[in-house]
């Protein structure tokens, strides 16, 4: 018998403040699926940034991540910490079976008028080269 295990971490958002009209904006996200045998492990990051009219300046950052496995371990965790200046996110998931796995990592940061997501994402199965794959995204206010 086949017992498949999904375990999803939500999408946890952080706002630093709120602004009426958007002078200037960037939005940024980046994210990835890893696949092997009967594993799989998604995550994702986004995030934006504006400065209104007025110079009051607003961000937010989301992050998620998902891993299943037909017969074998799952791990998903998203962690978000805002700060006065700084909103980071880290989702991190993975699924093993034996020696196959997939595993998923996203990091997103705003920090001022400066905005990165990086995911990076691997698979492997038992005898073959792992499959690593990453994803970037930049973006800086003003620019």
């Amino acid at each position: 018998m086949r017992i498949a295990t999904f375990f999803f971490a939500g999408i946890m958002t952080s706002a630093v403040s709120l602004s009426a009209l958007a002078e200037d904006a960037a939005v940024i996200g980046s994210g990835g699926s890893a696949a092997a045998g009967g594993t799989a492990a998604t995550t994702l990051g986004t995030g934006g940034a504006s400065t209104g009219a007025d110079g009051d300046y607003a961000a937010s950052i989301g992050s998620g991540g998902s891993a299943a496995a037909v017969d074998g371990k799952t791990d998903s965790r998203t962690q978000v910490k805002a700060h006065k200046d700084k909103l980071d996110a880290k989702s991190r998931a993975s699924a093993q079976d034996g020696g196959t796995f997939s595993k998923s990592r996203t990091k997103t940061k705003i920090k001022g008028d400066d905005l990165s997501s990086r995911t990076m994402t691997m698979s492997h199965q038992p005898g073959e080269k792992p499959v690593i794959e990453k994803s970037t995204s930049d973006a800086t206010l003003g620019k």
